[in-house]
């Protein structure tokens, strides 16, 4: 086989879309046996299952073996370690909440916020598509409030490429109003994001609705507080 049309030389020069089927599980088994080389073992393996995909992924390491001969114990543990992890991945997309409103805030948090009797603050770290990547839970505080540092915030985001930030913290007063506090913590936290272009999009207090307190939650950034109400 010419070494550019060899799967892994594909793959560096073309991108992982220019693969076919057949060749991306080429590279996973990386070697055929005697007398069938890579590429034929994977297309052999495909004809087995009708050349569905979703019958394959499905398949646990013995139902591999059995496929075809050659596939040994190793080859076959590669392939259904690898069919599990893109399995995750995609589940772990279709759950990734969008939060780019206050109120989809308050429902994602509320119950984890609703029984605190301290106050506790969390970053929903978010993707350009305003959809959650990672949780990061900051601390707890006070009866009445919560200490942050920039880089406890921050520490999450830069990991994990976050596109922007909110901060969710509770009221246990059930007064989702902020204090002189709150105020001073969304302007720093806000000057922190611009300083590493991960920008502090909102910051919502969670507490609960009563006969004197209408709202369930106070949002900086509807509040116009914190950039532009969108």
């Amino acid at each position: 086989m010419p070494q550019e049309e060899m799967p892994r030389e594909k793959l560096q020069h073309l991108g992982r879309s220019s693969l076919s089927d057949e060749e991306l599980i080429a590279i996973f088994l990386r070697t055929g046996v005697q007398g069938c080389n890579v590429m034929q073992l994977a297309h052999d393996m495909l004809e087995k299952v009708d050349f569905s995909l979703g019958k394959l992924v499905d398949m646990e390491v013995d139902e591999i073996r059995r496929l075809v001969k050659g596939i040994g114990l190793a080859k076959a543990c590669t392939l259904a370690a690898v069919f599990e992890l893109g399995k995750r991945a995609a589940k772990a997309s279709l759950k990734r909440p969008e939060l780019s409103h206050p109120r989809l805030v308050y429902d994602h948090m509320i119950e984890v916020l609703r029984s605190e009797r301290q106050e506790h603050i969390f970053a929903l770290n978010l993707n350009a598509r305003n959809e959650l990547i990672k949780t990061t839970d900051i601390g707890m505080g006070t009866l009445t409030r919560v200490v942050v540092h920039p880089r406890d915030v921050f520490r999450d985001a830069i990991n994990y490429g976050a596109s922007r930030i909110v901060l969710v913290h509770n009221h246990p007063s059930g007064n989702p109003q902020p204090s002189p506090l709150d105020e001073e913590l969304t302007t720093s936290i806000a000057k922190a994001g611009d300083v590493l272009h991960i920008p502090l999009m909102d910051h919502v207090i969670i507490g609960y609705g009563s006969e004197k307190i209408e709202a369930n939650y106070y949002s900086f950034r509807f509040a116009g507080k914190l950039g532009e109400e969108t």
